[in-house]
């Protein structure tokens, strides 16, 4: 599903985004660092040279000019964040619970006893908080 804004968004919000995808888009076709750094520099020369002009509607046309010369130019294949919503890493991180640490083997731990010497300590101290909170769930305790 679409994001779908729930405020008004404003014509220089409009600009600036636009100049933002502008920029991703040269990325996208220029490589070179070099290339890239004076394909932008043009862009922004282009948009420089039109942000004093107070006409609204010349700028809003202006505005759309630029979005349908962007949509001319979008590259085939956009070069994605890997943590982006369609970037090839998108929601890999993986959770590891924290139980997992108790069926380590003895010799695991004894690389970091400072480490697990603490975590004990914390189980306990939890262990405790959890049993006065709920006095009832002490009957139910199986070990």
């Amino acid at each position: 599903m679409a994001h779908l804004p729930s405020e008004l968004v404003s014509h220089q919000q409009k600009v600036c985004r636009l100049y933002k995808r502008a920029v991703r888009c040269v990325e996208d076709w220029y490589h070179n660092t070099h290339d890239r750094r004076y394909e932008i520099a043009l862009l922004r020369e282009r948009f420089d040279k039109n942000k004093d002009i107070k006409d609204l509607r010349y700028a809003k046309y202006l505005l759309e000019e630029g979005e349908k010369e962007y949509s001319s130019l979008i590259h085939y294949q956009p070069i994605t964040f890997a943590e982006s919503l369609t970037g090839g890493a998108y929601n890999r991180e993986c959770y590891i619970p924290d139980w997992t640490l108790d069926y380590w083997h003895p010799l695991e731990k004894a690389m970091y006893p400072k480490y697990f010497a603490r975590r004990e300590q914390m189980k306990d101290e939890y262990e405790k908080w959890y049993f006065k909170t709920y006095p009832e769930m002490k009957n139910n305790k199986s070990h």
